[in-house]
C-alpha cells in the first residue's frame, strides 16, 4: 500500500488528512495556502444570492396568496401535502444556497493548495477529498480578480489540465502565486522533456531571429 493509500486508510477523521504526510522524501513544497477567509465566505453567500432570492420572493408571493385566500385550508390532507412537497422541491436553489452559506466555515477549514516539485495538491470539501495535478497535464494557467475580489485583495487561479479546468479560490497575492505556478509548470516541462544532462552548452537556435519571406510583388512595391 502506498503512502497516500495508508493517510487515507489509517485516518478516521477524514477532515483532517494532511498534506504533509502525502509528501515523498525527494519531494518539496515550494507553496501552500488557503483561500482568505473572509473572501471565500463572502464568496459563498454572495454567490447564487441574487437568484436564490428572486426564487423565495417568487414562491413566498404564491405561498402568501395561498393562505390569504385560505386555499390551504379548503384543500385535503393528500393535495396539501402534495403542494408542501412540490414548494419544497421547488426551492431547491434557495436551499443550496443556503447550504454553501451554512457549511462556508466548514468548506474553508477543510480547504488546503500546494505547489511541490512534482504536482499541485488540492484538499477540499466537506467530507475531505484530494486531487493532485501533475505539471505535466497543464496547458495554461489565468488569474480572474473581479470587484469584489479586488476590495478583498484576491484573486481566483485557473488552472487548465487536459481533462478539467481547476480553481484554487480567493488566493491572496494572485498575481505573484500565477507567476510562481507558471514559471514551475515552464521549468517542470523544459526538465522532462530536455533533462539538464542531455542539455548542450550552447545552441545556434536560441539567438535565431524570424525574418517573414515576401513574395515577388510584394519586393517590387517594396523597391518602389
Amino acid at each position: 500500500m502506498d503512502k497516500y493509500s495508508k493517510s487515507y486508510a489509517n485516518t478516521n477523521e477524514m477532515n483532517y488528512i494532511n498534506i504533509d504526510e502525502l509528501i515523498d522524501k525527494d519531494e518539496q513544497i515550494l507553496w501552500r495556502d488557503k483561500p482568505k477567509k473572509s473572501a471565500f465566505i463572502w464568496s459563498k453567500i454572495l454567490s447564487m444570492l441574487p437568484f436564490a432570492l428572486i426564487w423565495i420572493l417568487f414562491d413566498g408571493f404564491f405561498i402568501f396568496m395561498m393562505i390569504k385566500n385560505n386555499i390551504f385550508s379548503q384543500m385535503g390532507t393528500f393535495f396539501l401535502i402534495g403542494i408542501i412537497v412540490f414548494f419544497l422541491i421547488h426551492l431547491t436553489p434557495f436551499w443550496i444556497w443556503l447550504y454553501n452559506v451554512i457549511t462556508a466555515s466548514i468548506q474553508h477549514k477543510n480547504i488546503e493548495y500546494a505547489f511541490t516539485t512534482k504536482r499541485i495538491i488540492i484538499r477540499y470539501g466537506i467530507f475531505v477529498d484530494l486531487k493532485n495535478v501533475y505539471y505535466m497535464d497543464i496547458q495554461s494557467v489565468n488569474v480572474k480578480v473581479g470587484l469584489i475580489d479586488r476590495i478583498l485583495k484576491v484573486g481566483d487561479i485557473y488552472i487548465k489540465t487536459t481533462n478539467e479546468t481547476i480553481a484554487l479560490l480567493d488566493i491572496k497575492d494572485p498575481y505573484k502565486v500565477l507567476n510562481m505556478l507558471q514559471k514551475t509548470v515552464n521549468d517542470i516541462k523544459t526538465d522532462m522533456h530536455f533533462p539538464n544532462e542531455l542539455r548542450p552548452d550552447a545552441n545556434m537556435g536560441y539567438s535565431t531571429k524570424y525574418k517573414t519571406k515576401t513574395t515577388t510583388n510584394e519586393s517590387k512595391i517594396n523597391k518602389q
